[in-house]
């Protein structure tokens, strides 16, 4: 027997390895399987088993089988081969990308001491590599982490390398497995005082010390009302300390014992609905139900504030009382916090949450839950997508227009909502796409009768769509000894005070983090660059420092301009950090809060302050798109669009699209209960036709206008776009191997392809990068041949010694 082996790394294609005969009967299609390539270790996939030897070399055998049942099913293994296919990766890549890390067995080095090494070959060895032999002569073998703690240093590669070449030892590779089980200590009573007579016996008699006997009675009064003691919580009630309780332990009055627990909050399966739809919800809800019996894909195109929520959580009792598994997809991290409080109102431990911000340990454990069926229910960011489900009958993909579903580094560049629609086609199950601005592609599927279609126009409670009010920015008056204009205009200032006055709350929207974008030289113009990116440094406040935002990168404020020696400097534009700060000062004795990438980093830090807008003890919250995707806050009734022209003047061929979902996502937090919702958006350009489309709320006329735009320039819906990136430490060789992969392309086919050309910004972490960008019409198999040959070519280039470093990146369907 053989079997086709997926490995996480970057192999052109899998790889194949016999199986030994004492393995055959464990050997199942999606087990783990521990094999050796280029004498490193790993974990790898069974996708394939076949009896007929490969052609033209000898398998090497499989070392283990790691599991007793597959931990990947058949369908997830033909969503990674379709992603592959699709958008040029390996299905090592997406395997990496879709198995949490402790499934990904890491191989350790251990150092084994060689028996057959004589006192006399010791003698040449300097002082670090003597203590190293030394130690391993006791103990025989050494894990790295252990010679790094003897040397009291991380360094210890070249003292392990002269130790090898000596024979003093060799080196062995074993899988360590990284999941661990969490353990707590769990108390109980004594067996012999479990009746009721022993125990009165015992406190009546009772001779210990007075804190032994609190201890004890505080056990009693917890396990009355918890249930079960857990140790910590024992001693954070009764005050008392461990060896307390290990005195009660010793005496045999309290038992103490480990017991294996789940990282994941513990709910009730229960379904308690307790809402019911309006007339207008009851009847996209039937819609969509019927739109189901012809087609597998439906679009619920309803306004900002329509309720879409509640019919997701209608549709989903369906499927758990179909006994059937679904999945509830969101683009940000942020929407997850509010909308799992509400689906846990609803369906309790029924539903779990998916997302990069939970630890290795808890995605197992999610992994586990959703295998094994316990969760019928997933809430999860696109990574969601590659959970094992068992038997999958919906997915709602929220939000379906939003960029943030299409992953851009590193490897698989997919797009979830397109997965999402093949993986459903695996069970046969539906997917529900919903937004408010949807997608042009999604749109035009739609008129092409390839989705269904449910409109849903009118907001829940009847409650009228916000009022658009602009704001032109050259008519704001500039700050006193400067060009710069006020952050917040008069009239954003006076209406602020008004629903400060009515006891309402107020979001203002920049989708700019940090104090400022950039600094500039007064005197001679010079502006603070990145050493190793094309790109201006943002200046945070908070920390007093100038920040890279692509790589990262902090360094000191500048004080003397390198280029003229002037210590003039100006502060230009403005991003959250700034306006905080601005609000602070124009308005006293209200609460302000900050919501973007820089203050909220933990796992719970959204949720968190989401709870406190809810609970309005923020009176005024200032973010980034954070703040404006789908949140429901029923206070909200002014919203402001501080820099609409930084929205607006992107060079993109999908800026209007953009720039229209934006501010009319940001539009729909306003006035959500009640009284009627006010939106004032500060921009220069007055005229642009976009922003009478966002005042008057209206998608259709929108889809119209940008549709005809997209077909006349032959941008997408109606062709299809493969973006491939070339990166290199050398700009030269960077450019040479763009343009050897566009001459080898055009020699096998006609193409439009555009560039090689550098980007807006054309270096990043210190790799220079050109790329380029094919055109290619609606056809299947002309976009499948364009496909192999890039392919092809690379594999051509990596063959060359030249351009074996630089790294090409495919990105097809780039948002």
């Amino acid at each position: 027997m053989f079997a086709e082996i997926i490995i996480p790394l970057y192999l052109p294609r899998n790889y194949t390895w016999s199986v030994p005969e004492e393995f055959t009967d464990e050997m199942q299609v999606g087990v783990r399987v521990e094999v050796a390539l280029r004498n490193k270790k790993y974990t790898g996939i069974v996708k394939r088993l076949f009896h007929e030897p490969p052609e033209g070399f000898q398998p090497k055998p499989i070392l283990s089988v790691i599991d007793k049942e597959p931990l990947v099913y058949g369908h997830q293994l033909s969503l990674w081969n379709w992603i592959a296919q699709y958008y040029l990766c390996t299905e090592g890549e997406v395997m990496q990308a879709a198995l949490p890390a402790n499934f990904k067995l890491s191989s350790e080095s251990v150092l084994i001491w060689n028996d057959e090494i004589n006192e006399e070959e010791l003698q040449d060895l300097d002082d670090e590599e003597f203590i190293v032999a030394e130690a391993l002569s006791i103990k025989k073998e050494l894990r790295l982490s252990e010679v790094q703690q003897l040397l009291d240093s991380v360094h210890v590669y070249p003292v392990i390398k002269k130790l090898i070449e000596n024979k003093v030892c060799f080196i062995w590779e074993e899988l360590k497995q990284k999941y661990k089980e969490k353990k707590e200590t769990y108390i109980t009573l004594h067996p012999q005082y479990n009746n009721d007579e022993a125990l009165e016996q015992l406190l009546n008699d009772w001779q210990g010390a007075p804190r032994q006997m609190e201890l004890l009675l505080a056990y009693l009064h917890l396990r009355s009302t918890e249930g079960e003691v857990i140790q910590s919580a024992l001693l954070k009630k009764s005050g008392a300390t461990t060896p307390q309780l290990k005195a009660l332990i010793n005496k045999k009055i309290l038992v103490a014992e480990k017991r294996a627990v789940g990282r994941l909050p513990d709910l009730h399966a229960d379904i308690r609905l307790g809402f019911e739809l309006s007339v207008a919800q009851q009847a996209a809800m039937e819609a969509i139900k019927n739109s189901f019996e012809e087609k597998n894909v439906c679009l619920l195109h309803g306004v900002t504030s329509s309720g879409k929520t509640q019919i997701y959580i209608k549709l989903l009792e369906e499927q758990l009382n179909l006994g059937k598994q679904a999945l509830y997809m969101l683009p940000e991290i942020a929407l997850t916090a509010q909308i799992i409080r509400r689906l846990q109102k609803h369906f309790g431990g029924n539903i779990a949450i998916y997302h990069s911000k939970f630890n290795a340990n808890e995605r197992v454990e999610i992994w586990n839950k959703i295998k094994s069926g316990e969760v019928k229910i997933l809430l999860g960011a696109r990574s969601a997508l590659f959970l094992p489900f068992k038997d999958l009958g919906l997915i709602i993909v929220d939000e379906e227009h939003d960029a943030s579903y299409k992953q851009q580094e590193p490897a698989p560049r997919y797009h979830a909502r397109d997965a999402a629609v093949y993986y459903a086609a695996q069970f046969g199950a539906r997917v529900l796409l919903g937004s408010a601005t949807p997608s042009l592609e999604t749109y035009l599927n739609c008129q092409n009768n390839k989705y269904g279609l449910v409109e849903l126009n009118e907001r829940y409670g009847k409650v009228e769509m916000p009022e658009i009010q602009l704001v032109d920015l050259k008519t704001v008056p500039a700050l006193p000894g400067s060009n710069e204009r006020h952050i917040l205009s008069p009239q954003l200032i006076q209406a602020v005070d008004r629903s400060m006055e009515d006891h309402k709350q107020v979001i203002l929207f920049q989708n700019r983090r940090g104090y400022s974008p950039y600094f500039i030289c007064n005197t001679c113009g010079w502006i603070p660059h990145c050493t190793d990116c094309d790109v201006t440094l943002t200046y945070h406040k908070g920390k007093n420092k100038l920040t890279c935002h692509y790589c990262g990168k902090d360094y000191p404020v500048i004080q003397t301009c390198v280029a003229c020696g002037s210590h003039d400097f100006k502060q230009k534009n403005f991003g959250t950090e700034k306006i905080e700060e601005t609000v602070v000062e124009t308005f006293s004795n209200v609460q302000i809060a900050r919501m973007d990438y820089d203050s909220v980093k933990g796992k719970h830090d959204h949720d968190a302050l989401i709870r406190r807008f809810e609970q309005k003890r923020i009176d005024i919250l200032v973010g980034t798109q954070m703040v404006v995707k789908g949140l429901d806050f029923e206070h909200v009734n002014l919203v402001g669009i501080l820099d609409a022209d930084g929205i607006l003047n992107f060079t993109d061929f999908r800026v209007n699209e953009r720039a229209f979902q934006l501010m009319e996502q940001v539009s729909g937090r306003a006035g959500r209960r009640g009284d009627k919702g006010l939106v004032i958006i500060q921009v220069s350009k007055t005229n642009h036709p976009v922003l009478d489309f966002v005042r008057r709320h209206d998608y259709k006329d929108f889809y119209k206008f940008e549709i005809e735009n997209r077909r006349l320039y032959e941008y997408p819906p109606f062709t299809r776009l493969i973006q491939v990136v070339f990166k290199h430490k050398e700009k030269h060789i960077a450019e040479e191997a763009a343009n050897i992969l566009v001459n080898g392309i055009r020699q096998q086919g006609k193409f439009r392809i555009i560039g090689p050309a550098e980007p807006v910004i054309a270096r990043i972490r210190n790799q220079y990068l050109y790329e380029i960008l094919i055109k290619l019409p609606k056809d299947n198999r002309q976009i499948n041949y364009c496909k192999t040959l890039i392919a092809q070519q690379i594999i051509i280039l990596q063959t060359n010694k030249r351009y074996r470093s630089v790294v090409i990146l495919p990105n097809v369907d780039p948002v």
